[in-house]
């Protein structure tokens, strides 16, 4: 059986586009209908193009071409993890784009084994780094947000006359049990929201 081709495309969200990596397969020559798109994060595996890509439809002796090494993830271990699977579980060859060096079906002796094997290692790396370099940047931003009194999240609504009730609770008109059953609210919302007016009011 003769081997094929296949190219795969990975955006993180459904707001990126693929063409750009579409369009570098198609120039390489793998035909439209053996590209295959996912819209998924990197962090994720339920990739459902990929997925029927590499468990049902790669062979031995076919080769899957990708723009970059990202494609398969952005941590080292998933990135080394799907290599090995696809070139020695699978008996597959890997083509990635913008490094002609991660080329399986060229440098198939153990020399080039080796310079592989370390060029994917640092690209990896490198992919990961990338990727916890903006998860502390981002969790100190919102440290240092947190501090100056930025609040995050959607607020979640008040019930409908939750302010003439807590107006009569806090007044001792009626009783928190009152309020809470009269406004058809848990007591730990009732007291949430409680605690949220008054962080309001202190801030005014």
């Amino acid at each position: 059986m003769s081997s094929k081709r296949f190219g795969y495309a990975r955006v993180s969200s459904i707001g990126q586009h693929e063409d750009r990596q579409v369009e570098m397969l198609l120039a390489y020559g793998i035909p439209e209908r053996d590209i295959f798109v996912d819209k998924q994060s990197g962090r994720s595996f339920e990739r459902q193009q990929y997925l029927a890509l590499r468990d049902s439809i790669l062979r031995a002796g076919d080769v899957l071409v990708v723009e970059s090494i990202d494609r398969f993830g952005r941590s080292y271990s998933a990135i080394k993890q799907e290599w090995e699977y696809i070139t020695k579980t699978l008996g597959a060859d890997i083509i990635v784009l913008d490094t002609p060096i991660l080329d399986t079906t060229q440098y198939k002796d153990l020399l080039g084994s080796v310079i592989t094997d370390i060029v994917l290692a640092v690209l990896s790396f490198g992919a990961q780094l990338e990727v916890d370099t903006k998860a502390k940047a981002q969790a100190e931003g919102i440290e240092a947000a947190h501090k100056r009194g930025v609040k995050f999240g959607r607020p979640r609504a008040a019930p409908e006359n939750w302010d003439e009730l807590y107006g009569k609770w806090r007044a001792h008109e009626i009783t928190a049990v009152e309020c809470y059953r009269t406004l058809h609210i848990s007591s730990s919302t009732f007291y949430r929201l409680v605690r949220a007016a008054k962080e309001e009011d202190a801030s005014e």
